[in-house]
């Protein structure tokens, strides 16, 4: 087992949520600008302060981004916080882009997937190239869900070892972003050439808190006894939601749906409902130790002027979100200052 860095081991997860992802990086700017005015150092990025980054979904994007090197076997971080909110803002529209051809042949996403994959994978062969699982700087967990083996899948880079659990980077990316009805999903092959057939880890773990707290435990060890996991009270998770969703179903509809009317709903309703449970479960884990501040999730539910859509990426809804993340960053000031002083304890 590893010995953290710091007083503590400092996790960091990312919820799913498309173009909401926007909310949590504004949040991380401002986190990051935080360190650097504690620490005194402008070249501070976020990966200097987290053991382990946890994303899924567009979540699993940013985790990727804010471990991604200059180039591999360089320490540095190449993305600073803003250049990784940046992703979203700046090619949200090509990601989210139901081009005429490919609405007509879906019948508007009926019988196919709603966008093709071509600007998804376009932007994330820019932003990684050929980079490997195993270059990433720190120990990371991005899921995503084996459809033919029927089971739970954890890209994780510190298990990394062989070209049998290595991957491209871009490709982890595109496997846990591969919704179901918004993109087809991705086969994606291991450096040993081992194929896996993946679709998004929202459905089972849109908020990866839990999988990182568990994780984290497989890879460091106690304070004072170097055999043993270390637990809540020597870990500080912070977890940041993409925005709880203001659409609601009535029943008058709902009891006369069929597979067809419930297959978007029942995404929406899964992905917040299982993020929920894991801020239920995170926050006892930590109270039950009396350590309530080492775990702070940060949430907040979409105005009225934010289209709850995880793929409404119009200029106006996107610049909502952006303004909603730096309102929500305003009103936790203080609990962020707080967390600077466990990161960097």
């Amino acid at each position: 087992m590893k010995q953290p860095s710091g007083k503590y081991v400092r996790i960091l997860s990312i919820d799913g949520g498309g173009i909401r992802s926007i909310i949590p990086g504004q949040i991380l700017c401002v986190l990051e600008e935080k360190l650097k005015a504690k620490t005194g150092r402008s070249e501070t990025r976020l990966v200097d302060y987290f053991d382990l980054i946890a994303g899924s979904g567009s979540g699993g994007i940013m985790a990727c981004a804010y471990l991604s090197p200059i180039k591999p076997q360089n320490q540095t971080a190449r993305f600073s916080a803003v250049q990784v909110a940046d992703i979203f803002l700046r090619y949200g529209k090509k990601i989210y882009e139901e081009t005429f051809d490919h609405k007509l042949l879906s019948v508007g996403g009926l019988i196919d997937e709603k966008y093709s994959s071509y600007g998804m994978e376009k932007l994330l062969k820019e932003y990684f190239d050929d980079l490997q699982l195993s270059h990433l700087l720190k120990p990371c967990l991005v899921p995503a869900y084996d459809i033919t083996r029927r089971q739970a899948h954890f890209f994780t880079q510190h298990t990394a070892l062989r070209p049998s659990e290595d991957f491209l980077v871009r490709d982890i990316a595109r496997a846990t972003t591969a919704s179901p009805t918004y993109f087809e999903c991705k086969r994606v092959q291991s450096l040993s050439g081992v194929s896996y057939p993946m679709i998004d880890g929202g459905v089972f773990a849109n908020n990866p808190a839990l999988c990182a707290y568990a994780e984290a435990r497989k890879i460091y060890a106690h304070p004072g006894k170097p055999d043993k996991g270390v637990t809540a009270n020597g870990m500080v998770v912070l977890s940041l939601g993409t925005g709880k969703s203001k659409l609601h179903y009535e029943f008058d509809e709902a009891k006369n749906w069929g597979v067809a009317s419930w297959s978007r709903p029942l995404i929406d309703i899964m992905a917040s409902s299982s993020s929920e449970v894991v801020d239920y479960q995170l926050s006892e884990i930590f109270s039950a130790v009396d350590v309530p501040s080492q775990y702070l999730r940060i949430d907040t539910k979409l105005g009225i002027d934010v289209d709850p859509a995880m793929d409404k990426a119009s200029v106006d809804n996107m610049q909502a979100l952006k303004e909603l993340g730096q309102y929500v960053a305003e009103e936790v000031d203080d609990q962020l200052t707080a967390l600077v002083d466990l990161l960097t304890a």
